[in-house]
């Protein structure tokens, strides 16, 4: 199983980070949004990245006008009918990829590996919604996407030995690390980070300390280069809360209980730096 060409569906900041790296590493992308706005946006970023490369010399004018030539426009899934791998960064609801993936087995190959890019969700539950859960798997890529090494790749519970290695080889392609995790709530990386960040949310809600403080704290005492305060800032606090809500649902145990303060937040709409104020204010 080869893949040459690869859809992206979401052109926001993990879809266009996606497509980039993959352009870069040579594929033909297909880069699919249901907004024309957003995928003119999406592409501008990934402009934007190139062209910052270009600058520091991490590539050249013409590699930079290569990868762009490699990404082509798509705003309906029906284009997902030649190619070899699917990467799904669509919004991080169950309801919805379970939607997509069941429309792109109707439409996509039968050799077409469907993958996910969730955070959290259950591989094997969007799996049920296609005809091939043999076929589907887990990409979660880290944010920033073209700067970050790691993707950990999720095997559903009919995952084939042979899609793995295809999407393990892919992954080694695109010059990042790809690093098998089983199929729980947040994997591992949300596993382990989230509850970090909402124990430091109820740091904040108990008077503990300013924020300010425990960012501090965490950057110079445990040497993290941001505070995990700022961090769920950059994450956004709804992803954070959707996140926990996930692990304490999935796992019904209350050490995973999203903190009061969080909710509080996203409520108001102070979802963090994509909104201009969570924890801190951004101008």
């Amino acid at each position: 199983m080869t893949i040459n060409k690869i859809m992206v569906i979401g052109a926001g900041q993990m879809g266009g980070g996606i497509a980039q790296v993959c352009a870069q590493a040579g594929y033909e992308v297909i880069l699919n949004d249901i907004q024309e706005e957003s995928f003119t946006k999406g592409l501008a970023v990934i402009t934007k990245n190139l062209e910052r490369n270009v600058e520091k010399e991490r590539m050249s004018e013409e590699e930079k006008n290569q990868t762009l030539s490699r990404i082509t426009k798509s705003l309906d899934l029906t284009d997902a009918k030649s190619v070899d791998l699917v990467i799904e960064a669509a919004v991080e609801n169950m309801e919805v990829k379970r939607k997509i993936f069941a429309a792109l087995d109707e439409i996509a190959p039968d050799h077409t590996i469907l993958a996910t890019n969730t955070s959290s969700l259950p591989i094997t539950e969007i799996a049920a919604a296609t005809k091939r859960p043999e076929k589907v798997i887990g990409m979660h890529f880290m944010n920033p996407v073209p700067v970050m090494k790691l993707v950990e790749i999720i095997r559903g519970l009919a995952t084939t030995d042979e899609v793995y290695e295809v999407v393990e080889t892919m992954t080694h392609q695109l010059s990042k690390v790809p690093v098998e995790v089983n199929d729980f709530p947040g994997f591992v990386a949300n596993r382990v980070l989230m509850p970090m960040i909402n124990e430091a949310v109820y740091t904040l809600y108990e008077g503990v300390a300013t924020k300010e403080a425990i960012d501090e704290v965490m950057k110079l005492g445990m040497n993290h280069p941001m505070g995990p305060l700022q961090l769920a800032d950059f994450i956004g606090l709804d992803t954070c809360l959707y996140i926990m809500e996930t692990l304490h649902e999935g796992f019904g145990d209350s050490k995973y209980r999203p903190c009061p303060l969080l909710r509080k937040y996203v409520k108001a709409g102070w979802l963090g730096k994509k909104s201009g104020r969570g924890f801190y204010e951004y101008r």
